[in-house]
């Protein structure tokens, strides 16, 4: 079976979004164009990561070109997408691997995610060595969601990207933990229930 790719070049809207209550969310990166629509699951933290990369590789790229790339410095209001992920949400696959590029030539954002993949061998060397080639095989490699985005996407997608992931539960201001609705048992207060 030849390895399946979901390409929007350039995508009508790419967003990061969240399904479920607080607490309980499953996060989506989202992309559609042209009425198709491709959702993959992630964990909160590649959300966050991503987001953080994103707005750093945009930083370098304008460090580098001098200020002449086509980067805002922070994402326009007016690219400011609230608008809940389109539904249904269906996933394809749930996100392992992330990458990252800046296409100087056609100045744009390349965004891929690649489907998480169990692999098994007997040395850290050998199981490197099989993830290279996975991920490098073209016909044969994991699913995969490649988005290229112009770099005000890019800062769109990042803010949103870090407030909905800031838009969870709020800590405790004891131990940082996620406080639930209902409070949590703090281990700075002996494991004594704290309301919220």
């Amino acid at each position: 079976m030849s390895r399946q790719v979901f390409l929007y070049d350039p995508p009508d809207r790419f967003v990061a979004g969240t399904v479920g209550l607080p607490g309980r969310r499953t996060f989506f990166l989202q992309a559609s164009a042209a009425g198709r629509t491709t959702s993959v699951a992630l964990e909160k933290a590649q959300v966050e990561a991503l987001a953080e990369r994103i707005d750093e590789l945009l930083d370098e790229v304008v460090r580098r070109t001098g200020g002449s790339a086509p980067v805002p410095a922070v994402a326009p209001v007016e690219y400011a997408d609230t608008a809940p992920l389109e539904t249904p949400v269906e996933e394809e696959f749930r996100v392992g691997t992330m990458a990252l590029a800046w296409d100087a030539e056609g100045q744009r954002m390349v965004v891929e995610a690649q489907a998480l993949v169990e692999l098994e061998a007997d040395t850290d060397e050998d199981l490197a060595a099989a993830e290279e080639r996975l991920l490098q095989d073209e016909t044969n490699g994991p699913p995969m969601l490649r988005v290229r985005i112009t770099g005000t996407m890019a800062r769109a997608f990042a803010k949103r990207a870090l407030d909905i992931v800031n838009a969870g539960r709020p800590p405790c201001p004891l131990c940082s933990l996620p406080l639930d609705p209902e409070g949590h048992v703090c281990p700075r207060q002996n494991g004594y229930r704290r309301g919220a």
